[in-house]
C-alpha cells in the first residue's frame, strides 16, 4: 500500500503505488534484454488449459458497502476462510476532521459484520496493509500530533480478523518506517514488506516478519536502485526464500533501460538481479504491477508504455510477454495496472483499467502462467494505477475496488 499522512484525493491502494504516467516523448532506443519474445500468440479461453470448471460461472456478484459511507483505504481477505477487513474515512467537516473506521465483512454475502475503531476528529486514521497467515491482518494507524501535518505510523495487529478487533500491536523493526508494500502470501508465517524510514533521507528497506509472533528484521536497500522514484513492487518466491522486486530503474522514462527483476535471499539478504523485457518503440516504462507464484517462480509485470504483461521465469532468468487484449505496443493509456496470482490454479488476474479502449469499462484479465489468455471479467469501474484484487483461490472468487470509492465488487473467476 502507498500510505500518507493526509487523505488522498484518489482510492487508497491495496498493495501497490499510484503510477504518473509520463509524456511520450522520443528518447534513446530501448536497451537489450536477455529475454525472449513468444513466437505464437495466446490462445482463445476455450483453448486454454487453465480453462475453468464447466460449473463455474464467470462474472460480477455482491456489492459492498462501507457502513459509514466512507472512501475504502485498503482491504483485504482471509483466503483460507470467510472474511475480510477494509478502512474507511472520509472527509466531514470544512475544517478537514475525518470520520474513520476499520471495518469487517463477509466475503460471500458482502455484508459489513462489525464496524470498530470509530474516530471523528483531525488526528487518527487507518489504512490495510494486509491479511497474513493465520488471518492475522496488519492495519497502519496514523496519528497526528497537534500542530504537525505529519503522521505518525502505528501499527495495530487484528490476530485473527475473526475477532473484529485490535488485539496486539506490531513493532516495527527499524522506527520511524512507512510500510508502503506488502508481498501476497498467506500459506507461510514469513511475510515481506517494503517500506521507507522516514526520518533518514527515505531509506528504503525490505522487512522480513512473523506479524503473528512480533518477529522481524530489516535489511537496508540501495537507495539509488529502491527510490521511490523507480517505483518497486514487491513480490514473494516462498519456495526458494526469496522476495521479488520490480523496478524502473531510470524512472520508466521514455527510452529507458529495460526494467529489473531483483531475488533478495530472506536468510542473507543477498540478492542476484537480471533484466526484463523492454518492448515497443518507446520501451515498456514504469513497472505497474508484479504477482509471483510462490511455488513455481513465475511471476508476471504490467508495464506502462507498451501495455504488455510479462511472464518471467525467475530460476530460468527467461520471459515472454503479450499485449493485453485490442492493444498495441505503443497503447501507454491503455496499459494493465496491478496484478494478483492464484497459485492453486496456477492463474494470474491483471487489473485493467480501460479494457478494449475503454468500450466495455474495466476488467480483470486472467491468464495462465504460459502467457494463455483464459478469460476476461467485464463490468467493472476502475481508475489508473488500480491496485491489484484480493482473491479466494478455492472459492475462485476475488473482491476489488469499484464502482464508487466507498464500494467494493465480488467478482468469480
Amino acid at each position: 500500500m502507498l500510505n500518507g499522512s493526509y487523505e488522498p484525493i484518489m482510492r487508497s491502494v491495496r498493495l501497490g503505488f499510484f503510477v504518473v504516467l509520463p509524456l511520450l516523448v522520443p528518447g534513446p532506443s530501448p536497451a537489450e534484454t536477455s529475454v525472449q519474445r513468444p513466437t505464437t500468440p495466446p490462445v482463445r479461453a476455450e483453448e486454454s488449459a487453465a480453462a475453468r470448471p464447466p460449473s463455474h460461472a464467470v462474472g460480477l456478484g455482491k456489492q459492498l458497502s462501507t457502513a459509514d459511507g466512507g472512501q475504502i483505504f485498503g482491504f483485504d481477505i482471509n483466503q483460507n476462510g470467510d472474511d475480510g477487513v477494509l478502512a474507511s474515512s472520509q472527509t466531514v467537516t470544512s475544517g478537514g476532521e475525518l470520520l474513520v473506521s476499520v471495518e469487517t465483512f463477509d466475503q460471500n454475502s458482502g455484508k459489513i459484520t462489525k464496524s470498530f475503531a470509530k474516530y471523528e476528529g483531525l488526528r487518527n486514521s487507518y489504512g490495510v496493509d494486509g491479511i497474513f497467515m493465520g488471518d492475522v491482518a496488519l492495519i497502519t494507524h496514523y496519528v497526528e500530533p497537534k500542530g504537525s501535518i505529519y503522521a505518525l505510523r502505528h501499527y495495530d495487529v487484528m490476530n485473527p480478523v475473526t475477532a473484529k478487533k485490535f488485539t496486539g500491536e506490531w513493532r516495527v523493526p527499524v522506527k520511524d518506517t512507512d510500510v508502503l508494500l506488502t508481498a501476497e502470501n498467506q500459506t507461510t508465517p514469513t511475510a515481506v514488506m517494503f517500506g521507507i524510514e522516514l526520518k533518514n533521507q527515505d531509506q528504503p528497506d525490505l522487512i522480513v516478519s512473523d506479524v503473528a509472533t512480533n518477529k522481524s528484521r530489516a535489511f537496508h536497500l540501495d537507495p539509488n536502485l529502491f527510490g521511490l522514484g523507480n517505483g518497486p513492487q514487491l513480490g514473494q518466491y516462498t519456495a526458494a526464500n526469496e522476495a521479488v522486486f520490480a523496478l524502473s530503474p531510470d524512472g520508466g522514462r521514455v527510452g529507458g533501460a529495460a526494467p529489473v527483476n531483483i531475488l533478495v535471499n530472506l536468510t542473507t539478504g543477498g540478492q542476484t538481479q537480471f533484466n526484463g523485457l523492454n518492448e515497443g518503440p518507446f520501451g515498456s516504462g514504469y513497472v505497474n504491477g508484479l504477482a509471483v507464484d510462490p511455488n513455481t517462480g513465475i511471476a508476471a509485470t504490467t508495464t506502462e508504455l507498451n501495455a504488455q504483461v510479462e511472464f518471467y521465469d525467475l530460476t530460468k532468468e527467461t520471459g515472454t510477454a503479450v499485449q493485453l487484449p485490442c492493444t498495441g505496443d505503443t497503447s501507454q493509456g491503455n496499459s494493465g495496472a496491478g496484478i494478483t496470482v492464484d497459485p492453486i490454479n496456477h492463474l494470474f488476474l491483471v487489473t485493467d483499467p480501460f479494457y478494449c479502449n475503454g468500450s466495455d469499462g474495466s476488467a480483470i484479465i486472467v491468464y495462465d502462467e504460459s502467457g494463455n489468455f483464459v478469460e476476461a471479467i467485464t463490468g467493472l469501474k476502475f481508475f489508473i494505477g488500480e491496485p491489484p484484487a484480493a482473491i479466494n483461490p478455492s472459492k475462485r472468487m476475488g473482491w476489488t475496488f469499484g464502482p464508487g470509492f466507498n464500494n467494493l465488487q465480488q467478482f468469480f473467476y
